[in-house]
């Protein structure tokens, strides 16, 4: 059996034990989860984030089967790594590939993670709208991210199959970028609202399904008289999976301007995925202090657009991938003490 498919296939059983654990630890039971369990939760899923940035940076090369330097230059060819490698020296090549393949997934992770905030605002005005009980939370997203992470799979291996044959569709995903940076811009708190009867999503499933007009614990269907009714809260999770679909639309083509590789793609998404569950109890109280931090994401997104229509030119001055990082690290702290020195002026009534 190939180290690739050792490498993968560990991945894949990591992620099920990861569900399972939170399933079986923290899904007992529906109840409110308390900011001590998010900080544990979120202290725990970025430690193994950064465990598995140590893991490439001395193992990277048994993801794609690196054992010689001619599988090496083949490997960094065709996934476009913008290292230099050094002929006659295996080993001094190849702690430099696995330093960059770290690079580019703690990048595409701190993305991921950055925009994933967008997605909490959104939910957390999904909620609000459809009057959720704060003790389902938990359940919603579960299944929500559970959702997430097979339709990303989906987007990442098609995307990447469509760079590797129509190179020029990076162009198409940077101008997309840049526009969806200056859309978020330029948009204010009315364009975020949540209209729970004009919703697609709303609209959708009313054709399709009978919807119970109340929640019933926990449960995401509901029978009567032998006749199932879909209950609100299986709406609200439809509403959240479209929800990160639309968000998938940004963020896999974000990444895909740090690295071509799917699996880097995958692997920097799916640890922030499951990190988006414990930073959204985390961030719930809080997130409206952090009113500076879409304007930093608009920033992030319009960055990496043009970083994706002008990366021919940045390669030749040099531009990499530390570069890269160290950017998106400014603009996201930057918006955040921008936040913190500058808080939002609350509106008193005379």
């Amino acid at each position: 059996m190939s180290s690739e498919i050792l490498f993968i296939g560990g991945f894949l059983v990591f992620i099920v034990l990861i569900l399972a654990l939170d399933l079986g630890l923290f899904s007992k039971k529906d109840h409110v989860i308390s900011l001590k369990q998010a900080g544990i939760m979120s202290f725990i899923m970025v430690t193994l984030a950064l465990g598995f940035y140590f893991l490439l940076i001395t193992e990277g090369q048994k993801l794609h089967g690196i054992d010689s330097f001619e599988r090496l230059q083949e490997v960094v060819k065709a996934h476009k790594h913008a290292i230099t490698l050094i002929p006659g020296d295996f080993e001094a090549s190849l702690r430099i590939y696995n330093q960059n393949l770290g690079i580019e997934f703690l990048t595409g992770y701190v993305i991921e993670y950055a925009l994933s905030v967008d997605n909490i605002f959104v939910i957390v005005l999904i909620f609000s709208a459809f009057a959720v009980p704060e003790k389902y939370y938990h359940r919603v997203l579960f299944w929500g991210i559970l959702g997430a992470i097979i339709m990303r799979f989906i987007f990442i291996f098609a995307g990447a199959a469509l760079i590797n044959q129509f190179s020029w569709i990076l162009y198409i995903f940077g101008a997309f970028l840049i526009f969806t940076g200056v859309k978020m811009f330029f948009s204010n708190d009315e364009d975020d609202k949540i209209d729970t009867e004009k919703h697609p999503v709303v609209k959708f499933a009313s054709k399709f399904f009978a919807i119970h007009p109340k929640y019933e614990g926990n449960n995401f269907f509901h029978k009567i008289n032998g006749k199932r009714f879909i209950t609100p809260l299986f709406l609200v999770l439809l509403i959240v999976e479209f929800t990160d679909l639309i968000f998938a639309v940004d963020s896999i083509p974000a990444i895909f301007a740090v690295t071509k590789d799917a699996y880097i793609v995958f692997f920097s998404n799916i640890f922030a995925i499951m990190g988006l569950r414990s930073m959204f109890f985390l961030l719930i109280n809080i997130i409206h202090k952090f009113h500076y931090l879409k304007t930093g994401l608009a920033f992030l997104l319009t960055f990496i657009g043009v970083k994706m229509l002008a990366h021919h030119y940045l390669k030749e001055w040099g531009f990499t991938t530390e570069h890269s990082l160290f950017i998106i690290l400014f603009i996201l702290t930057a918006s955040v003490v921008a936040s913190l020195v500058f808080p939002k002026k609350k509106l008193h009534k005379d």
